[in-house]
């Protein structure tokens, strides 16, 4: 049944300052399906059998569209805004 192949890719970013001993974490994901079948030769890992929501082609598939729903593009994104708006507070 679809509901046995949901599937999740979560990524965690951290970023540790150690002179401010601060931390800066960032937590995202991207949920789908796994597919019944190898599709596509883009990416790596699990990226050939994963079909995020809302999509009929795999990540294997995708070319650029593929960073846009990025667990990791996501998560990274989060993180580099927090640490901008972190350093130009401090200046």
């Amino acid at each position: 049944t679809k509901q046995e192949r949901v599937a999740r890719f979560v990524c965690a970013a951290a970023y540790y300052d150690p002179v401010e001993k601060t931390i800066v974490c960032c937590e995202e994901s991207v949920e789908g399906t796994i597919s019944r079948e190898i599709r596509g030769t883009s990416g790596f890992g699990y990226d050939p059998i994963f079909i995020p929501n809302g999509y009929s082609t795999t990540f294997g598939e995708m070319g650029e569209e593929k960073h846009k729903l990025s667990h990791r593009y996501k998560a990274f994104s989060k993180l580099f805004s927090k640490l901008d708006r972190l350093l130009n507070y401090r200046i």
